[in-house]
């Protein structure tokens, strides 16, 4: 999976279409990112004492990793591999440069 945590991406598929975001979680075994302010639901959560109230939580859903791009500037870019020394760095396709 070419998408990690913290990078900036852009989603181009779904309800959220064009919103650009940070990922809070990545999930690579199941191709799934948790991004902030998307895929969002509402979540009716018990009280957990006897004196607290229950509420309803807004909750940021996992949403797949082909419904994301990954950001260089303002526009969504697909990502490559590189070896570079002993390490593999991800690269822009579009520029060629490191992410």
């Amino acid at each position: 999976m070419k998408i990690k945590k913290n990078d900036n991406i852009i989603v181009i598929a779904g309800k959220d279409k064009g919103k650009t975001a940070k990922v809070l979680r990545a999930f690579p075994k199941v191709d799934l990112v948790i991004v902030e302010g998307v895929n969002m639901r509402k979540k009716h959560e018990r009280a957990r004492k006897a004196n607290s109230k229950g509420q309803i939580v807004e909750k940021a859903m996992p949403i797949h990793v082909s419904n994301v791009m990954l950001l260089e500037g303002k526009k969504g870019v697909r990502v490559g591999k590189k070896v570079i020394g002993d390490k593999q760095v991800r690269i822009s396709r579009k520029t060629g440069k490191e992410i």
